[in-house]
């Protein structure tokens, strides 16, 4: 399968810029060819404006039909970032995933959410794990700060996932936290990940980019910095089992011991 994260400068509150630049980016993805296509996070409004919640999407009216559209135009997955949301009175930083016949199957809402940023008192929390099915691979995604909570990567990862979409707006100084955390939680579950950032700016923040596909060995195989970059690489889902026979994390878990509550 190949993958294709697009890295690009979400403008901070510009809604009609986004919406054209992804619409711009995910068709020359399909025409470089792809079969899967992942966006970064908050791509409708960058991360994120004071008057979010005027500027949110309404249940997804515009964001759905927009990816499904593209998503059956040309053929391809789409798992569409995150947007910021609004749903029954309250506001959620969700991922919707389309397949390629565009066909809605599934969504997520973030569940840690970023306190530093006081995140915390803009949006709601989710409370599931996005596990879902493109091309009969099975999958899950995340979104940014998400990755730093290795027991619920790990949650997603014991259902037999082979890839993980990590969606983010990742800022400078911590661009070594972004690398390590995606490396690590691909190496300890043996699986693929797609960790897609933003780049430029959204007012004092910075975000560092450095789109990564990385492997089940932790290695990077396709890296942006931090311009506006398609990162693509095709993944070959047989080297999971072979990896999990060599070192078969899975089976040597003791579970019964791990009460961290």
């Amino acid at each position: 399968m190949r993958v294709s994260a697009i890295q690009f400068a979400v403008k901070l509150g510009d809604v009609e810029f986004n919406y054209a630049a992804a619409e711009r980016l995910i068709c020359k993805a399909a025409e470089q060819g792809t079969d899967s296509v992942v966006l970064p996070e908050l791509w409708n409004t960058s991360f994120y404006p004071p008057n979010v919640e005027e500027l949110a999407d309404t249940d997804g009216e515009r964001t759905k039909p927009f990816l499904e559209n593209l998503a059956k135009t040309y053929g391809i997955n789409i798992v569409g970032g995150s947007v910021a949301n609004k749903r029954n009175g309250q506001l959620y930083n969700t991922t919707f995933i389309v397949d390629r016949k565009g066909t809605m199957v599934s969504s997520y809402d973030k569940v840690h959410l970023f306190t530093p940023g006081k995140e915390e008192k803009v949006f709601t929390a989710g409370n599931a794990v996005n596990v879902f099915s493109l091309d009969e691979v099975q999958m899950a995604s995340v979104i940014c700060y998400d990755i730093r909570f290795c027991e619920w990567v790990r949650k997603a990862a014991l259902s037999g996932i082979q890839l993980l979409f990590v969606p983010a707006a990742w800022p400078y100084p911590r661009l070594n936290h972004w690398q390590i955390l995606n490396q690590a939680r691909a190496i300890e579950n043996q699986l693929f990940i797609a960790a897609v950032n933003s780049c430029g700016t959204a007012g004092t923040l910075k975000f560092c980019g450095h789109t990564m596909l990385i492997d089940p060995w932790g290695k990077i195989i396709a890296q942006g910095e931090d311009e506006e970059r398609i990162v693509a690489a095709d993944l070959d889902f047989s080297v999971i089992k072979s990896i999990r026979d060599k070192i078969n994390v899975f089976h040597d878990r003791r579970p019964e011991l791990y009460n961290i509550e």
